[in-house]
């Protein structure tokens, strides 16, 4: 067995060759596995990484930066660095980049236009390499004004300019999802209650839910989508409404699970029983929220980590010389609970 000894305080610095005379390889092979770069075989990248580990080597990022005309730094730009939406997709982006040996730079603009532009030029002064911009809603913002030209990538509020590359979750598709189940469990009379009309992720999640809806001969109970706040109390209202419309609506989609905890509060209030008359399905897939409800919910989980990692990732290509531009959805998923039960009656195990 070969022990390699460790670094003593004050003893030489391991340099690149070393990392490589321990792998087998040259220098330039042992930079390109170290870096990422190049067509190199999994096992020889592999070899080189162990062998970094074991010499616990540490490349000087002032020498990385001067040989490649990079800082190996990102800005992130954010409207709301503690919110519910950006957070997920700020920390999805920040192990990517840290998987690729990016250094963060954080700053949250608190949807002041100025201070966001104040932020841009601070961060374009520290020769940023790319910065990745998000926010609070899936509604679209005008893109940064850049004094100098970098990568950006928009993640969750997409750009308005459709050379940009932005990335949003598929609100139709998880629209889709949510009525596709309520009718595999024996739903027909499907109502919808959502935020304010003016929001893009209320205007397309209602939209294709009437779509889906229509596809397989159903229409939406009461005639209409029932507007409102994202909020308790407006879910609670909406549901009371809905009941009021059409006394024998057996489902509930809201479009946000605060919408959709407070409709349940109202049903139980009114004697009517989840799932057993009348299911209900949230969306976004806040788990404080969707479980502690009374049942815990079934909703749609937008994948906003794994959106904020394809975001860094999309950057690190337009860094490295192969942008992309325009709208990429990337796919929901539905997490199902126990307030989408099978209807009583109908035969189906519960």
């Amino acid at each position: 067995m070969t022990v390699t000894p460790r670094r003593e305080a004050g003893a030489r610095a391991v340099t690149i060759s070393d990392v490589a005379a321990l792998a087998g390889v040259s220098p330039g092979t042992a930079s390109k596995a170290l870096n990422g770069r190049g067509r190199l075989r999994p096992e020889t990248r592999e070899r080189v990484l162990d062998a970094a580990r074991k010499l616990d080597f540490r490349p000087n990022a002032m020498a990385q930066g001067l040989l490649s005309g990079r800082s190996f730094t990102v800005g992130l730009i954010t409207t709301d660095s503690v919110g519910r939406f950006s957070l997920p997709v700020l920390l999805g982006a920040e192990d990517a980049l840290g998987a690729g040996r990016m250094s963060v730079f954080l700053c949250d603009t608190r949807g002041d236009r100025i201070r966001e532009q104040h932020y841009v030029r601070t961060l374009l002064e520290r020769r940023i390499d790319g910065l990745i911009v998000t926010g609070r809603r899936t509604d679209p913002r005008p893109p940064l004004v850049l004094p100098a030209p970098v990568p950006v990538v928009y993640a969750l509020g997409p750009s308005t300019d459709p050379a940009d590359v932005s990335l949003v979750p598929d609100d139709a598709g998880g629209a889709r999802l949510v009525v596709d189940h309520l009718l595999a469990t024996g739903r027909r009379r499907v109502a919808h209650l959502t935020g304010p009309a003016h929001h893009a992720a209320a205007a397309v999640r209602a939209e294709h839910t009437t779509l889906a809806l229509r596809a397989a001969g159903a229409e939406l109970s009461g005639g209409r989508v029932y507007f409102g706040e994202w909020s308790e109390a407006w879910g609670r209202q909406a549901a009371l409404i809905a009941l009021r419309a059409d006394p024998e609506v057996d489902a509930l989609f809201c479009g946000s699970d605060q919408i959709a905890r407070g409709a349940a509060d109202a049903l139980r209030e009114a004697g009517r029983r989840v799932p057993a008359e009348v299911a209900i399905a949230g969306y976004d897939n806040w788990e404080v929220m969707a479980e502690a409800s009374r049942p815990p919910l079934t909703t749609v989980d937008m994948n906003l980590t794994e959106l904020g990692r394809t975001a860094a990732l999309r950057l690190m290509d337009a860094i490295d010389g192969r942008p992309a531009s325009g709208l990429e959805a990337l796919p929901c998923r539905l997490v199902v609970r126990e307030s989408t039960g099978a209807p009583e009656g109908d035969g189906r195990p519960r």
